[in-house]
């Protein structure tokens, strides 16, 4: 009769054991890698993520936003919908302007994008014919996402913007030769123009109209080819003169009209441009965007680091970079910096290092104790009769480091860098890496007390213990798998939760089965075995745990139901804790918005803005104030939600000594704004983390006529202000703009030769000015502006004594074929997936929650939906917006 002895399992504890020299190695050479691999991690503020925005605008000069709705944004969304991927289709239509932010599927890879924005800008191009044919774009932005971490100023005395933008342009192109630096862009640079100012009633008793002096000038300066030379031997190119290449030459431009010589010599029926114009230098007429900073005007460049770099290495490099930029500046010229992503980086990372160490001393001291504190055998002093094993606790203290050595290097394997959300999974899970190494050397010192040898317990730890510690370390990884497996956008910013924390539970386990043996039988002290064998579990504390567990086993359906119960209690309990989807961010700053009435001239703008600075900047404990006018702040930070350029809005970035400070402003700053500045919309909010949310509380009122849309988007903000618990309720349309219309008398005009667009292009002339050529200087082109003198277009009433030229070459005055008339027209209409849509928004009154006070305004606005049903609107519905809107995505 054969017998076989049973193979043996293997066991990868005695395997270790077996190689002991190899198992050294292997520990030694990974502590030593995970160490390197540490300080090569890219480190960033937020973790990598892909923007699935692109903005797309295009400008109809003189259109309404109703006629730029229909007419450009609709077609330009219809096109939009047919690209790959589209999700949410986002716009608003301005007065001649078309503004549309196209955001494809979170679900998308981030390889594809690329070819997604490809698509986008093939699709409208095939289309652009269908459009008004005098549209000016599409313009596309797929750079929407780009982060400015680092912001300089430069500021001067005694240069102008020009000069300015001069030496922004070199210290531009000193920056983009700084590895890592992939973009430097400059904000509130002010675009030169060469004014022409012409006095319109000057130009009528001279019998001259604005087509005339705009055809001449154009004529003269432009560049057109004169063609080739051939000789037998050459080719000779042929240039005509005439182009201007100083002011001078453009004053002494001849300028001919009918009736100059009635009565005069032949010498005396040219005039010179310079004789009937006022021509000189100035800049874009308003402004479009300005920068401030401390009070002054500046220029700032933002810095953009190349995808991959590392944030405080190129904040390292930018710092030797600007020792060499400001020895070349001029003296008055002055680099400052207002924006420092490195610094608040390695801020967070000198904070994580702290914390960790924290955690691993606790860690430490709880496993000494917690392993080593024995009693010892017989009678002794109350001093003597406890004592603390040091060497259970100092093999899981040596874990701590080999494990996150490990984590180190697979985290550089797999392109994970150190920022916000990694270093919290290594804390996270710094707690649970060291449970199974603790279980391992606990059954390790038991088995040593009862009697078995070292080698012999480190391999019964394993027969015992690794397969129901693999499956517990499994299902707590398993915990973090929906964060993994999210498809969203949310998901993405979070992976690293996941991949970090399952990362380390796993090399947790591999180490406690694989090196934590090999430790135990180095540092363990094999103890005398006592000749009669006893319980080890019989202490008090054991005989009563030991009770409770065999009375619940006896009992097990009044123990299930207890289970159920506790369960149910804590479901309940969840609903009344106040969700929040991200908690603000700890960085100091606090951003300060300023919302006019739309319309608002650049002028007003400004100069409210500026008292508001002053303001800001003697409140105490403000260090800095940064001021953006006419736009918002550009992105300094991933998750900045961004305002974009629009003459009605202005922001702050107001950096606070430290976060007592910034906690303090933020509790003061409303009421100051409330009080003080008064005929401003203020908000104050912190930096978020996470995916940007505008308002806390959002409800998108969505219909297809917009008349009847914006009164049932007031019914919705009348129920949001019966709250008590929101604040400062406002809407996305915001007001009507004011509208001077002239109502043409047809009959009369085409008598007289004169067409609604020949009226139009002469007004824009007299008012705001045409371009009517380029000023070539260098590399730079400047363009020639015609307009009146500011005494002629200052007013309202200027509209009245404006004159109009005719075919037969006289000038005849404005109202003689027009009749202003006042009026009101919507000044933004913004659309959600092609239908009109008002999003009804608000703040919050302190110690709530947007979800919160979302979930109780619900019922009422269901109501009142049920109610617009009733009455016929069947196409009109309410859907929640905002916070509660991403939170469900996410």
């Amino acid at each position: 009769m054969n017998t076989q002895v049973p193979k043996e399992k293997f066991n990868l504890s005695k395997w270790a054991l077996d190689h002991a020299a190899f198992t050294r190695y292997l520990m030694v050479v990974l502590m030593l890698l995970g160490l390197a691999a540490y300080f090569q991690l890219g480190q960033d503020e937020d973790p990598p993520f892909t923007f699935r925005a692109m903005v797309v605008r295009t400008y109809w000069p003189g259109a309404t936003a109703q006629q730029v709705a229909e007419q450009v944004t609709d077609k330009l969304e219809r096109t939009l919908q047919e690209v790959p991927y589209a999700d949410k289709i986002r716009s608003y239509s301005k007065p001649g302007e078309s503004q549309i932010i196209f955001q494809i599927k979170d679900s998308s890879k981030a390889a594809e994008v690329a070819n997604v924005w490809y698509s986008v800008r093939k699709k409208i191009g095939d289309m652009r014919g269908t459009l008004p044919g005098n549209i000016q774009g599409p313009f596309f932005n797929d750079e929407f996402g780009d982060v400015y971490g680092v912001i300089y100023a430069l500021e001067s005395d005694g240069f102008n913007y020009a000069e300015l933008k001069t030496f922004a342009d070199d210290v531009r192109q000193k920056l983009l030769r700084v590895p890592d630096v992939a973009k430097v862009e400059l904000f509130g640079a002010q675009d030169e123009k060469l004014f022409i100012e012409i006095s319109q009633k000057r130009l009528a008793q001279l019998g001259l109209d604005m087509s005339q002096v705009l055809a001449q000038l154009g004529q003269q300066n432009a560049v057109e080819s004169a063609g080739t030379m051939q000789t037998p031997m050459d080719v000779l190119q042929v240039r005509v003169g005439g182009q201007f290449n100083s002011i001078d030459e453009l004053k002494a431009m001849p300028i001919r009209g009918a009736g100059f010589g009635q009565g005069n010599s032949a010498g005396s029926s040219q005039l010179k441009l310079g004789d009937i114009a006022d021509i000189k230098r100035g800049y874009m007429d308003p402004p479009s965007i300005k920068v401030r900073h401390q009070g002054r005007e500046v220029i700032a460049l933002g810095v953009s680091m190349a995808k991959g770099g590392d944030i405080i290495a190129l904040g390292k490099s930018l710092s030797v970079a600007l020792v060499g930029i400001e020895k070349n500046l001029p003296a008055g010229v002055k680099l400052v910096q207002l924006q420092d992503q490195p610094k608040s980086v390695a801020k967070s990372v000198n904070e994580f290092v702290s914390v960790l160490i924290e955690a691993v001393v606790i860690v430490l001291a709880v496993s000494f104790i917690a392993l080593g504190f024995h009693r010892r055998p017989g009678i002794h002093p109350l001093y003597k009769r406890w004592y603390i094993d040091m060497r259970p606790g100092l093999v899981v203290g040596i874990t701590i480091p080999l494990v996150l050595a490990v984590t180190f290097l697979a985290m550089n394997y797999f392109g994970i860098g150190l920022h916000k959300i990694s270093l919290g999974s290594l804390i996270i899970a710094l707690g649970l890496l060291v449970d199974d190494a603790i279980i391992a050397v606990e059954m390790m010192v038991r088995k040593m007390e009862e009697g078995y040898d070292k080698v012999r317990a480190a391999t019964f730890a394993y027969e015992v213990t690794a397969m129901p510690m693999l499956t517990g370390t499994l299902i707590t990884a398993a915990g973090f798998l929906p964060i993994g497996m999210a498809r969203s956008t949310v998901g993405e910013y979070t992976y690293a939760i996941f991949a970090v924390t399952v990362i380390a539970l796993v090399l947790s386990w591999l180490v406690s089965v694989y090196f934590v043996p090999y430790l135990g039988t180095l540092l363990l002290k094999a103890k005398p075995v006592a000749a009669e064998h006893h319980e080890h579990f019989d202490t008090p504390f054991y005989t009563v745990f030991r009770r409770a567990v065999t009375w619940c086993v006896s009992h097990r359906w009044i123990t299930i139901g207890a289970t159920v119960l506790t369960f149910a209690l804590g479901i309940v309990g969840m609903g009344q804790v106040q969700q929040q989807f991200f908690p603000d961010s700890s960085r100091p700053e606090v951003l300060v918005d300023i919302w006019f009435p739309e319309g608002t001239s650049f002028a007003a703008n400004q100069a409210v803005t500026q008292r508001l600075e002053a303001r800001l900047l003697s409140e105490a404990g403000v260090d800095t104030v940064s001021t953006w006018i006419g736009s918002g702040v550009p992105r300094f930070y991933l998750p900045l939600d961004q305002v974009f350029p629009q003459s009605n809005v202005s922001q702050f970035i107001v950096v606070p000594k430290d976060l007592k400070v910034r906690e303090s402003l933020r509790v003061k700053l409303p009421a100051l704004l409330a009080t003080e500045f008064p005929e401003v919309r203020g908000r104050v909010k912190l930096l978020p983390n996470g995916p940007p949310v505008p308002f806390p509380v959002s409800f998108r009122v969505v219909g297809a006529d917009p008349l009847v849309l914006r009164a049932r988007a007031d019914e919705v903000k009348a129920l949001m202000r019966a709250s008590p618990n929101t604040r400062g309720v406002n809407d996305n349309w915001n007001e009507s703009v004011k509208v001077l219309r002239l109502e043409v008398d047809q009959s009369k005009a085409r008598a007289l030769g004169v067409s609604s667009q020949s009226i139009a292009q002469a007004s824009r002339t007299l008012l705001a000015g045409s371009n009517v050529g380029q000023f070539r200087e260098g590399d730079k082109l400047i363009d020639i502006v015609l307009r009146q003198p500011q005494d002629e277009r200052n007013a309202i009433t200027d509209i009245g004594n404006a004159y109009l030229p005719t075919a037969s070459g006289r000038s005849i005055p404005l109202t003689q074929i027009a009749k202003p008339t006042f009026t009101w027209e919507p000044g933004v209409m913004w659309r959600e997936n092609r239908d009109y849509a008002i999003t009804a928004q608000s703040d919050i009154v302190e110690g709530l929650q947007g979800a919160t006070v979302t979930q109780e305004l619900l019922p009422s606005l269901k109501k009142l939906e049920a109610q617009w049903q009733a009455t016929g609107l069947t196409g009109y519905r309410i859907e929640v917006a905002g916070a509660v809107e991403e939170s469900s995505k996410g």
